[in-house]
């Protein structure tokens, strides 16, 4: 594997804002994320991977299923498939962070071998466990440094750590059963009609429901009302046709948006960065 590439040119000042987005060498399913945040602020959003970030330096505070953390440095991140998060500054030179987007499998293929069953879940979200975040972040380092037999081993002994110490299993859905099947089919119509979205009533009457209700319910079970949920899927879609080297331009049109620059937006929200940035980082690593 190379060298990652820096999103942005080099900065002189450590306290600006830059992000890099890159392939794991040495552990399939893996991104990894270097980044500075201040001003910018994620909007609620998900992740179809595990979120682990060790903070380096300032605050992070964010709001996740369980509540509100705010973590500092040598703390740790942790946000699970699937669960809606937000991001922010919690001081006013933002926050430094290196973080691992491992695939569930990845994730799962390490708690199989501990001995935890099902779908590995952490049983908090700010997490405070400076050995865990000292092995991750040398790993995080010997990725960058190009030694993949070191940031896998590394970063294999920092999750195996984490999950013995906060990992429990859970079911696969555990919301399975007690989900509105009017929700389940809501979801099914928007991941099928990305390019030409219903109004909000119109798929309402469709799956039988109100609006006000269906709005309600689809909130509980995905933790987004339905017009923030394609935009998370399109965002989601996006990411694989950046990764296959379709063109920004393109992507936009494939996944339901307005434009590039309506594209941009909707990623920089999620990701911090743009479309394009994402892209040639990932496809240089």
């Amino acid at each position: 594997m190379g060298q990652p590439r820096d999103v942005h040119p080099a900065v002189e000042d450590p306290r600006a804002e830059h992000a890099r987005y890159w392939r794991f060498p040495g552990l399939p399913g893996t991104e990894l994320l270097t980044a500075r945040f201040v001003t910018t602020s994620f909007v609620r959003h998900t992740h179809p991977t595990y979120t682990i970030g060790v903070i380096t330096d300032g605050i992070e505070e964010y709001s996740h299923p369980g509540g509100r953390a705010r973590v500092g440095p040598g703390g740790l991140a942790v946000v699970g498939p699937g669960e809606v998060h937000t991001g922010h500054a919690g001081v006013p030179e933002g926050w430094g962070y290196r973080v691992f987007y491992p695939s569930p499998e990845v994730v799962e293929g390490i708690a199989g071998e501990l001995g935890i069953r099902g779908t590995p879940a952490f049983t908090e979200s700010g997490i405070h466990a400076p050995e865990v975040a000292r092995i991750l972040v040398n790993a995080h380092l010997a990725a960058d440094h190009g030694d993949p037999l070191t940031a896998s081993s590394l970063t294999r002994q920092g999750l195996g750590l984490l999950l013995r110490t906060h990992g429990r299993g859970t079911s696969a859905e555990p919301t399975a059963h007690s989900a509105r099947p009017e929700v389940e089919r809501a979801r099914r119509v928007l991941a099928a009609r990305l390019l030409d979205p219903p109004t909000l009533e119109e798929l309402a009457a469709e799956v039988g429901i109100g609006p006000f209700a269906l709005t309600r319910a689809f909130r509980s079970v995905h933790g987004l009302p339905p017009h923030a949920y394609v935009n998370q899927l399109r965002v989601d879609r996006a990411r694989a046709l950046l990764r296959s080297g379709h063109p920004p331009g393109d992507v936009a049109v494939r996944v339901g948006f307005a434009d590039q620059p309506h594209l941009t937006r909707h990623f920089k929200l999620h990701l911090g960065v743009p479309p394009g940035a994402y892209q040639r980082a990932l496809l240089t690593s």
